[in-house]
């Protein structure tokens, strides 16, 4: 008898997430949710701790100020939730979000989470890059391509500047920069704000996308050094265990910038604005960022015009 409780115990500890729990747990204090949200919600397991991700060599250890959903769950978010089309989901090892916000939330933002195996990012460029000049150089890339998304039916994209200046942590071998972008032609646009994260592996590199309204970028700013510190690369296999004879990346921090993450881009939709389509009609808002070695490749995040539910 004792034998057979042991195993059931046993398949308990492994059939489910580690610090998985319901969001009736990781709100208590929450009497807010609608009869919509609520069974949505309770797709989800909220984790904290440790996250194994094998794929990238590598553990997430997300504090008690956040939160990691899988890409399962993920998927809910991105398709259930916020009204993406299943496409969006493809790819993530999940997302992660400030413990203060349920995916349902209006004002909830978070980031998608995703390696690329693209070798070792050589960094000898992030203090010699001049920023400005990228930055010219990408305004340029994306009004040349606005001609074929407005073919396409899609809204025109303006990247006004820098919200965050690009900045290379020497320490933790990451780099961060934000993004200021305008949808469309409207004379009182909202602003969009893409903020980005790379940390660096021997192998590889983790991609966190931050994407909300401008008004949040303070918010945001606060978290980046929690979230540079969140990749712990198994043994051998950080950035600098890096030997002669390794994988190297086919760009460097200027190219993986103008790029997105160097040939693959995380092209993300505002997390903010997707967020409010589970509660409101609105219009499309489509954000494709173009990367291909040195130019922009498409891949697209999009926004259904009714939410589902």
């Amino acid at each position: 008898m004792k034998r057979y409780f042991a195993a059931a115990m046993l398949f308990a500890l492994f059939s489910d997430p580690a610090g998985a729990r319901p969001y009736q747990d990781m709100f208590p204090n929450r009497t807010d949710f609608s009869d919509a949200e609520k069974p949505l919600l309770g797709k989800l397991d909220f984790q904290q701790g440790v996250i194994k991700l094998p794929e990238a060599k590598a553990t997430l250890n997300v504090p008690a100020d956040f939160y990691y959903l899988s890409p399962a769950d993920t998927k809910t978010v991105l398709v259930d939730i916020w009204g993406n089309p299943p496409a969006a989901a493809e790819g993530t090892m999940g997302m992660i979000f400030p413990a203060k916000y349920a995916p349902t939330d209006v004002e909830a933002w978070g980031s998608i989470v995703e390696y690329s195996a693209d070798g070792y990012v050589s960094d000898v460029d992030a203090t010699t890059t001049n920023y400005d000049e990228l930055l010219q150089n990408i305004k340029d890339s994306i009004r040349e391509n606005n001609v074929e998304r407005e073919k396409q039916g899609f809204q025109k994209i303006t990247l006004v500047g820098w919200a965050s200046t690009p900045h290379y942590d020497t320490s933790a071998h990451a780099m961060h920069w934000a993004r200021d972008l305008v949808f469309g032609d409207d004379t009182q646009p909202q602003h969009t704000l893409n903020y980005s994260v790379r940390v660096f592996g021997r192998q590889g590199v983790f991609q966190f996308d931050f994407v909300a309204g401008l008004a949040q970028l303070k918010e945001i700013e606060g978290v980046i050094p929690t979230v540079t510190k969140l990749v712990q690369f198994d043994k051998g296999m950080a950035y600098t265990d890096y030997v002669e004879g390794d994988k190297v990346a086919a760009y460097g921090m200027a190219g993986m910038i103008a790029a997105g993450a160097g040939a693959k881009i995380a092209a993300k939709v505002g997390l903010l604005a997707l967020a409010l389509a589970f509660f409101k009609k609105a219009g499309v808002l489509v954000f494709i960022v173009f990367a291909a070695a040195l130019r922009f490749a498409k891949r697209l995040f999009g926004r259904n015009k009714t939410p589902t539910a």
